[in-house]
């Protein structure tokens, strides 16, 4: 994917796949894609960090490889680890069998259970793979040098085989929800952007390609709606994927236009903790609408 030829193709190839990413995103993806390099993605959850990886496998074909962090990962989750029940079903075979025991045969490809990252850096075909490290904010220092270590030179060691080097390096996407800062040797190491929530137009561009049942005037309020709420400080403001959920749950209960009994009704596919729909319903259900971008005021 080195032969990516500017910022626009890349718009273009995410739009093609219903990514619809502004020009910031584009860029750094296209940058990480020329100059091979991973990619920090960070922003809130649920503002399209992990999808961006998903629609990077779907436009370049390569295998989507996922590692999903959490407080505690080692390498057996992360990099690879011993079959050990099929070594000692075959120890016991052989013993039955009467043959000799062959030590290094237990140490061979055939018992080596490859994760997610030695899958990505061994991975042999054209096209590399695509490998996601999502929610890297989870996993503790030790996982994360751990990381670096492996980001800097595409190549993991299993003392019992030798080393694995990655004959393409993959396209490594690793995203963060900032639950805590992730270390500056890491950050270097990665081209770096911030998601934020996309502003009004966006967020109706992207109903419109996600949730393309949704009639116009009801994409309207209802991204309208989600731009209101996000300004309530929230303890977790919607992010994408809850205005589309939004919207088609608006259309699923027969609605064709937001109203402040269907709001009420359908809360809870857009705000997920029972503090900040307690937060909406003081601010007024019908002060919220009337923040609602109408079809008569659209440009």
């Amino acid at each position: 994917m080195t032969d990516v030829k500017n910022v626009d193709e890349v718009r273009e190839a995410l739009a093609a796949h219903d990514y619809l990413a502004d020009e910031g995103l584009a860029t750094a993806i296209f940058l990480a894609l020329r100059l091979e390099r991973p990619l920090l993605l960070e922003g809130e959850a649920g503002v399209g960090k992990t999808e961006v990886a998903k629609v990077l496998a779907r436009w370049t074909g390569g295998e989507l490889i996922r590692l999903q962090c959490y407080e505690g990962i080692d390498a057996a989750q992360a990099v690879y680890e011993w079959d050990y029940s099929r070594q000692l079903l075959h120890l016991r075979a052989s013993e039955a069998g009467g043959g000799p025991i062959d030590e290094d045969e237990l140490y061979s490809e055939r018992f080596l259970v490859r994760r997610p990252l030695l899958r990505a850096i061994a991975h042999t075909g054209a096209q590399p793979p695509v490998l996601l490290v999502d929610e890297v904010d989870r996993a503790d220092d030790e996982f994360e040098a751990f990381l670096l270590e492996i980001l800097s030179d595409y190549a993991i060691t299993v003392p019992e085989l030798g080393t694995f080097r990655a004959e393409t390096p993959p396209i490594v996407v690793v995203t963060s929800n900032r639950t805590r800062d992730v270390h500056d040797a890491l950050k270097r190491r990665c081209l770096y952007h911030w998601i934020g929530h996309p502003d009004f137009e966006r967020e109706l561009a992207i109903l419109r390609v996600r949730a393309p049942g949704v009639r116009e005037e009801l994409a309207r309020q209802v991204a309208g709606a989600v731009e209101a709420l996000r300004d309530l400080d929230l303890y977790k403001p919607p992010g994408v994927a809850e205005t589309i959920d939004w919207a088609q749950a608006v259309v699923a209960l027969g609605s064709t236009t937001l109203d402040a009994a269907t709001v009420e009704v359908t809360l809870g596919t857009v705000l997920k903790y029972r503090e900040d729909q307690e937060r909406a319903r003081s601010h007024g259900l019908e002060q919220l609408l009337n923040a609602v971008e109408r079809p008569e005021r659209a440009s």
